[in-house]
């Protein structure tokens, strides 16, 4: 009977919502548990319009309107505990392509296989083509992933980053 157990439990666990906590690594269940407790303001356990009201006005966003804040609490099916905070995110972060999806994108434009890509190609593909890259957007680009010296930008770090939030520690 244990073979039939540990198989119906993978299957739930890939479902999702059975234990959303089998959808994350331990790590990053806390850094959502983190996340949490900042945005609790009140530390009640649940998130609520005046915690999200105190904490856009601590990140200087200070004349949020009631209509939005009560859009956002309305997106949980009910008050937002850490499970429910955490289930958001699963359902936020399900369409997401994983990594190694990103990365084969990104080796069609490195045909030699280098793991970089010329940053002046890169910014024309993004300026010139499908969802346009701002001025703006661009500079917040090189800013958080600037080329080396030979203008080359490390398209491996930003796949890294887009799936996992933070830079490789090498």
């Amino acid at each position: 009977m244990a073979p039939k157990k540990a198989k119906r439990r993978q299957q739930q666990g890939e479902g999702g919502s059975s234990n959303v906590f089998s959808m994350f690594e331990q790590s990053q269940i806390q850094e959502y548990k983190e996340a949490f407790t900042i945005i609790d303001q009140n530390r009640d356990g649940i998130i609520s319009k005046d915690d999200l009201r105190d904490v856009l006005a601590t990140m200087g966003q200070l004349n949020v309107k009631n209509e939005e804040l009560e859009a956002m609490v309305k997106e949980a099916s009910g008050p937002i505990n850490f499970t429910v905070f955490l289930t958001m995110f699963g359902e936020k972060l399900k369409g997401a392509d994983p990594e190694d999806v990103i990365v084969s994108a990104f080796k069609v434009l490195d045909p030699e296989g280098t793991g970089f890509i010329k940053k002046e190609f890169l910014e024309e593909l993004l300026t010139t083509q499908c969802d346009r890259f701002t001025a703006e957007e661009m500079t917040n680009l090189w800013a958080a992933f600037p080329p080396d010296v030979a203008g080359n930008v490390d398209y491996k770090n930003i796949c890294y980053v887009i799936t996992h939030g933070e830079e490789k520690e090498e």
